[in-house]
């Protein structure tokens, strides 16, 4: 997928798969903003891209903060045109009956709250200038209960509908709206998961993880036409025919 004159704002793009999709979409000619709240980890990642890529503090469960990060970005870029809702956490993985009532809350602010706020920022935009792709990941928490897991099942399931109702509204407008269930990955977030002990996506070897570069790269798959087919939707990576599409397999 060429994407030599596009802007691309990628969320927690600090590490793991973010950082992966910074580099790929880089490699495909885009631009690249960085945002996340570790300054120096995108500050080091975008002079490692170079002169194509700016880093933005921002911390996305604050809204004024999202939408200057977009405002940045167009002022950096003249425009925006792919968004990527990658930010995300599952710490502290607890039971629903012993969670902290606050660190519940903080995780939905990011992975919930967060996206809203990247989709009401940044579709406007996308709209006045003729349409764009925003692209959210997801899980397979979204479809299915996973012990100690309550804010993260719950905050993904409802991050699928936001996408769902993002088409809905503005599919006529020009916006690409597609959710990624990338399946375990090779990240940070596994190894918290590893830790904690609880459920049987702990206990799982670290060689099942896909790399990083895996939904990186199918997130670069998912800005052209051939994705049109799952707007609205969520694409899987653990579906072999959608490995083949991306060029995985």
């Amino acid at each position: 997928m060429e994407m030599t004159g596009k802007t691309v704002m990628i969320t927690g793009a600090s590490r793991g798969i973010g950082a992966e999709t910074a580099r790929v979409f880089a490699r495909a000619g885009a631009n690249v903003a960085l945002v996340a709240r570790s300054a120096d980890a995108i500050a080091e990642l975008a002079g490692e891209i170079g002169p194509r890529a700016i880093a933005i503090p921002c911390d996305i469960s604050r809204y004024w903060e999202v939408a200057q990060a977009v405002e940045n970005c167009e002022t950096a870029f003249g425009g925006l045109d792919v968004l990527i809702n990658n930010a995300g956490v599952i710490e502290p993985i607890s039971h629903l009956t012993t969670a902290s009532p606050e660190a519940w809350r903080q995780v939905i602010d990011i992975n919930l709250n967060g996206v809203f706020h990247g989709m009401r920022a940044a579709v406007p935009l996308m709209k006045a200038t003729g349409g764009g792709s925003v692209l959210t990941i997801s899980s397979g928490a979204a479809h299915g209960p996973v012990e100690g897991w309550s804010h993260y099942c719950a905050s993904k399931a409802a991050v699928n509908m936001l996408t769902r109702c993002l088409d809905h509204e503005e599919r006529a407008n020009g916006i690409r709206a597609i959710g990624l269930s990338p399946g375990t990955v090779a990240t940070r977030m596994q190894r918290e998961i590893k830790a904690s002990g609880v459920n049987p996506v702990s206990q799982l070897d670290w060689d099942v993880h896909i790399p990083a570069d895996w939904p990186a790269r199918a997130l670069l798959w998912m800005c052209s036409p051939e994705a049109d087919g799952w707007l609205g939707d969520e694409i899987s990576l653990r579906d072999e025919d959608i490995r083949k599409r991306v060029g995985l397999i």
